[in-house]
């Protein structure tokens, strides 16, 4: 039966199977698999053929299923990554033995290619590899493990991740406990499921940076499209039409009240069919525009008499930062060698895969919520706001999340199909486009940064200073995070007695930009480590050298004040890396003094990143229950964005109670079910949610052992209703099913709770704003084209301090992603409101950009943390921009203060530098 005029039948050759589909000719084939054949499995990420999600094979080679037809596809053998397939098999078994699938979004797609790949070629070497995936990108993983593990497919090795032993899950390196899912393509993910009848919805968004608007007649445009069932405008908002993190601060509109702060505003939502949603242009809705001279950069913002963006700011300064110890020009004058400088970064984007989707549903006086998310709770709180009821009115339920980074704490979609759902009685479903996601949500903060450091003739650091600008956009979202976070920081992780560290969020006419792996602390890396070289430089010392001198250790004062007692491996991660620098030095030197047109450069870098929320309160709350009948059930409200969360979490609660990980279901994230467990970001879920995890697990083994009068060594054993206590003599087995249970059904039941020890910081930003930090050394060699300014990264040596890796494989698969990014960062991410809203003109790494890495994980053991353990999630970032331009400068000679170094900045840099000589 066709449902529409528009459709014809079709006959498609799937997995083995003949289908007989309805849809029309020119529809993707990847919209046809998902959304008429419910094949979920193949992932859509851009729609334009950039990302490779999408990826399946059609009679045996890979194609981007978004750029074929359905009619193309008629007759053609198709396999997706829902097939039972000999080599595809192989394949998911080896990426969750190798820890290659992280978030998940992209790993249908990378299978599919390497299945093509080793179709095609058995022997492969790593650059076939690199080339076989190479129209796949990963945001995640750094792409390493993705190598190994069809590597290991090639030489027909055994990939089988092992299983840890009642008390033996920490520190072992076990598949991750939602794998199965992520390389099966059975995840949920915010587009692959709603309601079978529900209405779309699509944001009409500003085509202006600033501009005032009028509507006309609306409702003659519902009524001339019978499939329009509303058009939505900030006069249809239930509750309050604003949003934002902080509660002091809810600055942003769900859609624009008149006018808009930044290009990619809402203005009005249109909800109906999705054919009728999709087929209306915005060009033939009567919006009536008056366009305004734009703030564009901070120097615009800053510049006096400037228009204020919100009327409660004057001056558009959203907020400002502050830290100051010692006397920073007396330090300056002790110096024998002083270096300063001025220092830019742009605008990044996240470029998760998987744009924001998901759907709401009320149900009676409550509204429920199913989407990507990074925070749960936060979105809760906001949907609670945006419609005008208690939070218990509102249920949240994350689906897999496709990529955060940051990107996905602030609520986008959700506030959206939760008025729609609300006001029509429908269920609303919303899937962003990839451009709707780049144009609207939030980026990283671009920074204008001056910085100044002085050294003694030892090379002991004397004093350092800062100023830093930081373009928040047209909304606060993390600024006043950033603008809290860098003057912590921004001395690196180094012994500094004079500090002198001023910061500014500053709003402008520009898209906002709020968390994205770090919150300030990369762009203010590259302007200290810089120094650090110039200062090396002057003094004749070496770069590893001088940063060794000053490396904080234990016992060391922090510039806030701090005392390092425990938990300080930066010496130790120096250490680590010496022996691969002096010989990568040697080599590159060696290289080099054979001239030529291609450089080799060496550089180094060490960063530093305090875990959680900046002297602020942000705790943990996690439930583990035992039913009658035996289930056992871990209850975590941490999102799990690809980092791992739910495999670490459980590793230590499985420790802490005393039974093995397989034992254990979970749910994750649902607010009607989990208490909360805080944001995803901070890199603190391994620590705070670890250490709540790990109460909860102690509190039932508690709770167990004093119902069977058992001592603490006692070895627990679960088999069915059957519960073993071992202990000697004294050891029991209870019968569950005999005990009293809960209306649930749940006998027993073990929470933990709990929150970082921190101090609020005083005037001059001194107290204890984190309760433990990660440390980290990074060595980086690059090749540098002197004729064509480019560069290539080869190699990279990174030592973290990890506290305790808990999980060593997905502690790795930190590292490799969070280089990934730092690489772009440093040479190639560069987003330009209006230009770069797609992921063919904003470049992000793929697996032929990456280079060798080595992983050294260094573990200086937090007492506070859970079995020693602490962040690595964005630590893993912080050093790999500036350990990349300390490398090109040593190839060239040229220091570049501007990021990313594209090649005609890097060229023109070298011209300048010649015509010097």
């Amino acid at each position: 039966m066709l449902d529409k005029p528009s459709e014809i039948a079709l006959t498609l050759h799937v997995n083995g199977a003949v289908h007989q589909v309805a849809a029309a000719p020119f529809a993707s084939l990847a919209d046809t698999l998902r959304e008429r054949m419910g094949l979920t499995g193949t992932k859509i990420g851009c729609d334009a053929g950039d990302c490779g999600a999408c990826t399946v094979l059609m009679e045996g080679e890979q194609v981007c299923s978004c750029l074929i037809s359905t009619a193309q596809a008629e007759g053609k053998a198709i396999t997706t990554i829902e097939a039972q397939h000999p080599v595809v098999d192989r394949l998911r078994a080896a990426f969750l033995a190798h820890g290659a699938a992280q978030c998940g979004i992209c790993t249908p797609g990378m299978i599919m290619a390497a299945a093509d790949l080793l179709g095609r070629n058995q022997n492969p070497s790593r650059r076939d590899i690199e080339d076989g995936i190479g129209g796949v990108l990963c945001r995640c993983t750094g792409y390493v493990k993705i190598i190994e593990a069809i590597a290991d497919v090639a030489r027909g090795t055994n990939s089988l991740a092992p299983l840890a032993e009642a008390g033996a899950a920490v520190g072992a390196r076990i598949a991750r406990a939602d794998g199965v899912a992520k390389v099966a393509g059975t995840d949920k993910f915010g587009a692959d499921s709603a309601p079978a009848d529900a209405l779309w919805l699509r944001a009409v968004r500003s085509p202006h940076a600033h501009a005032r608007f009028t509507f006309g007649d609306l409702e003659a445009v519902k009524s001339a499209h019978p499939g329009l069932a509303a058009i939505l405008t900030a006069a249809d908002i239930p509750g309050a039409n604003s949003f934002g993190i902080f509660p002091t601060i809810k600055d942003q509109p769900v859609l624009a009240p008149g006018f808009v702060r930044y290009r990619g505003e809402a203005v009005l939502a249109l909800v109906g069919t999705r054919e009728a949603v999709e087929g209306l242009a915005d060009a033939a809705l009567p919006i009536a525009w008056t366009v305004d001279a734009a703030l564009i950069g901070v120097e615009a913002g800053l510049t006096e008499g400037a228009p204020a963006l919100h009327a409660n700011i004057p001056d558009n300064v959203l907020t400002r930062g502050y830290l100051e110890t010692g006397d920073v020009e007396a330090g300056h004058r002790l110096g024998a060698a002083t270096a300063e400088g001025h220092f830019r970064t742009g605008f990044v984007e996240h470029a998760y895969i998987e744009p924001e989707a998901g759907y709401a549903l009320r149900v009676g006086d409550r509204i429920e919520v199913t989407a990507c998310t990074q925070a749960a709770v936060m979105d809760q709180e906001e949907v609670a706001r945006v419609i005008g009821v208690p939070m218990a009115s509102v249920r949240i339920v994350p689906t897999a999340c496709g990529g955060g980074f940051g990107g996905k704490l602030d609520v986008s979609i959700q506030p959206l199909i939760a008025v729609a759902a609300w006001l029509t009685g429908k269920p609303v479903r919303v899937i962003y486009s990839r451009t709707e996601s780049m144009a609207s949500t939030t980026k990283r903060h671009p920074s204008k940064i001056w910085a100044k450091a002085s050294a003694d003739t030892q090379g002991r650091f004397t004093a350092y200073e800062m100023t830093g600008d930081f373009n928040t956009g047209a909304y606060a979202s993390w600024g006043p995070t950033v603008a809290n976070r860098v003057p912590v920081h921004a001395t690196g992780p180094y012994k500094v007695p004079h500090v002198k560290n001023a910061t500014r969020a500053v709003h402008t006419h520009e898209v906002p930009a709020g968390a994205f792996r770090g919150f300030g602390v990369p762009q203010a890396a590259i302007a200290g480590e810089t120094l650090i070289d110039d200062l090396a430089e002057q003094l004749g010392l070496d770069r590893w050298a001088i940063r060794r001198i000053n490396a904080i250790d234990h016992g060391d004062r922090t510039p806030t004040g701090q005392v390092l007692h425990a938990s300080a491996g930066l010496p130790q991660c120096l250490d680590a890396v010496k022996a691969d620098y002096d010989a990568m030095v040697a080599a590159a030197e060696a290289e080099n003094a054979k001239g030529g047109r291609i450089a080799r450069g060496i550089g180094v870098a060490c960063m530093w990143y305090g875990c959680g929320n900046t002297s602020m309160s942000n705790p943990s709350r996690m439930r583990i229950t035992l039913t009658a009948g035996g289930k056992l059930t871990f209850l975590n409200g941490a999102v799990d964005i690809g980092q791992g969360s739910t495999t670490v979490l459980l590793q230590i609660a499985a420790d802490a109670l005393g039974l093995p990980t397989t034992d254990f279901d979970f749910v994750i994230g649902d607010t009607d079910r989990t208490y909360d467990a805080g944001k995803t970001s901070a890199s603190r879920q391994t620590f705070v949610s670890g250490n709540a995890s790990k109460l909860a697990g102690l509190d039932l083994r508690a709770k167990i052992l004093a119902l069977a009068n058992a001592g603490p060594q006692a070895k627990l054993k679960l088999d069915g209703t059957r519960l073993t206590v071992a202990d000697g003599e004294a050891g029991r087995v209870i019968d569950l099913a005999t005990l009293e249970a809960d209306e649930t059904g749940i006998v027993l039941a073990g929470e933990g709770q709990y929150d970082p020890p921190t101090t609020v910081l005083d005037a001059k930003g001194q107290g204890i704003p984190y309760a433990t930090y990660g440390f980290a050394a990074q060595v980086a060699e690059v090749v540098v084209d002197r004729v064509l300014g480019t560069v290539k990264v080869t190699r990279i040596v990174a030592a973290h301090d990890v506290g305790r890796a808990i999980n060593p494989t997905l502690t790795e698969g930190q590292v490799h992603g969070g280089i990934a990014q730092g690489l772009g960062l440093a040479l190639m991410e560069e987003y330009l409101p209006g230009r770069t809203e797609n992921l063919h003109d904003y470049l992000i790494p793929t697996a032929g950009d990456m280079p060798d890495i080595v992983v050294k994980l260094i573990e200086d053991p937090e007492p506070e943390g859970p079995f020693g353990a602490k962040g690595v999630g964005e630590p893993a970032l912080v050093a790999t921009a500036p350990a990349i331009l300390s490398a090109i400068r040593h190839a060239t000679g040229v220091r570049m203060r501007e990021v990313p170094v594209l090649p005609h900045k890097l060229w023109e840099a070298l011209q300048v530098r010649e015509a010097a000589e």
